[in-house]
């Protein structure tokens, strides 16, 4: 689906990117990202097809959504709390 296709469903459903972002469990980012291709994932534009049809049928998508528990996606790579990038090489001791 064409990046503007999908915001023009979002606009059915009443739904800001964020909102979309927050209800599929991934970050705003995540979907914003998917503009410079200009097309949108086959999954994300079924659940926002969906949802805007939902919306526009007069039915709480909310409550059918919540049916399926969903924990935020956690971030990619090995890095290590307060390390950005992980540590790939052991620390080297120079100063000896």
């Amino acid at each position: 689906m064409p990046y503007a296709d999908f915001l023009s469903e979002l606009v059915r459903a009443g739904l800001t990117v964020r909102a979309f972002a927050d209800l599929v469990g991934m970050r705003p980012n995540s979907i914003t990202n998917y503009a410079r291709e200009g097309e949108l994932p086959v999954h994300l534009a079924l659940i926002a097809v969906l949802v805007a049809e939902l919306s526009v049928q007069g039915l709480d998508y909310r409550r059918v959504m919540a049916k399926v528990p969903h924990a935020p996606k956690k971030p990619r790579g090995g890095a290590r709390r307060g390390h950005f990038g992980g540590d790939p090489q052991t620390t080297l001791d120079l100063l000896s």
